[in-house]
């Protein structure tokens, strides 16, 4: 388990997981909470391959410099990101949700922002072709009313089919590295929320490994 209030720490127990893991020659993949532990994986996975992309969906973009003077929150962690991979790496789809600063900030190419939608496979693929890639699903890209248990609803999400779809066809990418987060399931009693975020685990498993273990 990561340890409570101690984000260092968390961190770098996500980074050694993710790099033990991965070179094992491994898929490391990680269901979570809050979307900062991505940055622990990604520094792992960068290091071990220098050409990393990365494919981001979310309703938000998560992109400020700080949230209230923090500078690794949910709300910062594709910022730091992308401090790590720079320029041309990032492809962020189903974002409904920033401030008109982190707009800007991919609109001046510092990122691949695809806003509302994530029928775009096509493109990220053209654009990707087959360098690494570490797939990032922050839930609440899914709209709240098929996904309530997190702790950022946005109205006017993608449907579950929209999303489970998005993920089989990502698996055929060059995926080195997954993970789905900011499950929160004390927010959803009915439990739909984990139901809906195992489905989609299990449907990006089964289809890595029918394009890559077949």
């Amino acid at each position: 388990d990561l340890p409570m209030g101690d984000k260092d720490e968390a961190l770098r127990m996500i980074r050694e997981t993710f790099a033990r893991i991965a070179g094992d020659g491994k898929l490391p993949l990680m269901l979570g909470g809050e979307h900062l532990v991505t940055l622990g994986a990604i520094e792992a996975m960068a290091a071990q391959y220098p050409d990393l992309h990365i494919v981001h969906l979310d309703a938000h973009t998560d992109l400020r410099e700080d949230y209230l003077g923090v500078e690794r929150s949910h709300a910062t962690v594709m910022r730091r990101i992308w401090d790590i991979v720079g320029d041309g790496r990032i492809y962020q789809l189903g974002i409904r949700s920033g401030t008109r600063e982190e707009f800007s900030f991919a609109r001046e190419g510092h990122t691949t922002l695809f806003p509302f939608c994530v029928n775009h496979f096509q493109a990220v693929r053209d654009a990707i072709g087959d360098q690494p890639v570490f797939l990032t699903v922050d839930l609440d890209v899914l709209d709240p009313s098929v996904f309530p248990g997190t702790g950022t609803p946005e109205p006017g999400g993608c449907d579950f089919v929209s999303v489970m779809q998005f993920l089989t066809e990502a698996a055929g990418l060059n995926l080195v590295g997954a993970d789905l987060v900011e499950l929160a399931p004390h927010y959803d009693a009915s439990g739909v929320s984990t139901a809906v975020a195992l489905k989609l685990l299990r449907e990006l498993v089964i289809a890595y490994q029918k394009h890559h273990l077949a």
